[in-house]
């Protein structure tokens, strides 16, 4: 009888331990199998020409260092390298910027980090990329109606919605004392999508708006325009457009005229070009754009130094952070395919995982090649609306001493 006791406990004993390594290997989450070493085209569609042009070397620079960072780290997807391709979106020709997008489809590319100006990327969306099963991170795309673009879950963007921007441009006018404002605006999509939600914000703070009227880029004078400002009346003009192009030529001639001396600012009227053409008589004029102050911008402000790029520009971090998500999404998915890039976007940007920053991709790559989750906190502070857009934070911005100062985070 003991010695039938004995053998059923050790029949319970084995049986247990057959139970237990059978869960653990259940359980367990299989290392990611990455494909064969290759080199990876992607696409870099920026405004090198344009209204933004001074901004788009830094911007450009920014996400090539992400795809060398993980090039040199020798652990993306068996030690394959990406070979970045730039390309012109202009920022205002849409057909320009989608014949640019075929080029480089027809060259094989795997995925597309831009476009920039929001008419062009939702053209290029539209018409190229999500035809094509193509994903695109904007870094700088910020028009509220891309929100509900038909992207079959192809299109992300690491800057915020102008919805929030133009929230938090009206609260830094409230807050400066401006009681009646004037707004001028690029006649676009993020011209007018921004204006409108500014001037809605504006007036629920109970400041004046006097007048929103649009202007056209590519003039030598803006004599007219400004007169028509400077007619409807403002303690300053909200000049939403881009500092090298028309929203300049309106505070050269607000400037030459006497009609304004204070300007509100948006993203694309913030960089170093417009401070080194007007100086001191910027001194009363402040704005905001997506921005932090976190231990991610810290981090990348170094990164950047580093590799010889001045990362104090607008969309800077957020270049960087989408050419990082790219090649993350690849390595999650153990493929540079088309169809998996989509696939994994959104694991690697938010919870669960270890957060991940700047300079630290191959970490990251190697703790996905394990069947680790990482969650990318980058530069900017990712982290992904249900529809693949930033939440994002704002920089507000002031001028003192003719440069750009941040003021603060908001």
């Amino acid at each position: 009888m003991a010695k039938t006791n004995k053998n059923t406990g050790i029949i319970i004993a084995v049986i247990i331990l057959i139970i237990a390594v059978a869960l653990y290997l259940t359980q367990k989450k299989p290392t990611t199998k990455v494909g064969e070493k290759q080199d990876v085209k992607v696409g870099i569609i920026l405004g090198f020409t344009g209204p933004i042009e001074s901004l788009t070397p830094a911007m450009a620079a920014s996400a090539e260092l992400a795809f060398k960072e993980a090039s040199d780290s020798g652990s993306l997807l068996n030690g394959s390298t990406i070979t970045p391709m730039r390309a012109d979106s202009t920022c205002v020709d849409s057909a320009a910027a989608q014949s640019a997008a075929e080029g480089l489809v027809s060259q094989g590319i795997a995925a597309i980090m831009g476009a920039d100006c929001s008419g062009v990327t939702g053209a290029i969306a539209t018409n190229v990329a999500v035809p094509k099963g193509i994903v695109m991170i904007s870094p700088s795309a910020t028009s509220p109606g891309l929100t509900t673009l038909d992207d079959k879950g192809y299109f992300f963007r690491t800057a915020p919605s102008d919805a929030r921007g133009g929230q938090i441009l009206a609260d830094i006018t409230k807050d400066k004392g401006i009681k009646n404002v004037a707004v001028t605006y690029t006649n676009n999509d993020y011209g007018k999508g921004l204006a409108d939600v500014y001037a809605a914000e504006a007036k629920a703070l109970g400041i004046n708006v006097t007048i929103v009227e649009s202007h056209e880029d590519g003039k030598a004078d803006y004599s007219s325009e400004v007169a028509t400002l400077a007619s409807a009346g403002g303690d300053a003009v909200a000049v939403i457009g881009y500092l090298d192009q028309g929203g300049k030529g309106i505070i050269r001639g607000a400037l030459d005229s006497g009609a304004f001396d204070t300007f509100i600012l948006s993203d694309g009227m913030i960089g170093d070009s417009l401070t080194d053409e007007f100086g001191d008589s910027l001194n009363k004029s402040f704005g905001s754009l997506p921005g932090s102050t976190g231990k991610g911008a810290s981090v990348f402000t170094e990164v950047a130094k580093a590799a010889g790029i001045d990362s104090s520009g607008p969309y800077t971090s957020e270049s960087y952070d989408a050419a990082a998500l790219l090649v993350l999404a690849m390595q999650a998915g153990g493929s540079a395919d088309r169809a998996s890039i989509q696939k994994n976007v959104m694991s690697v940007a938010n919870v669960p995982g270890m957060k991940i920053y700047p300079g630290e991709l191959k970490k990251a790559l190697d703790l996905l090649a394990q069947g680790k989750s990482v969650n990318y906190e980058g530069a900017s502070g990712v982290e992904f609306t249900e529809v693949g857009e930033a939440f994002g934070s704002f920089l507000e911005k002031e001028i003192t001493g003719g440069k750009f100062k941040t003021k603060k985070q908001r």
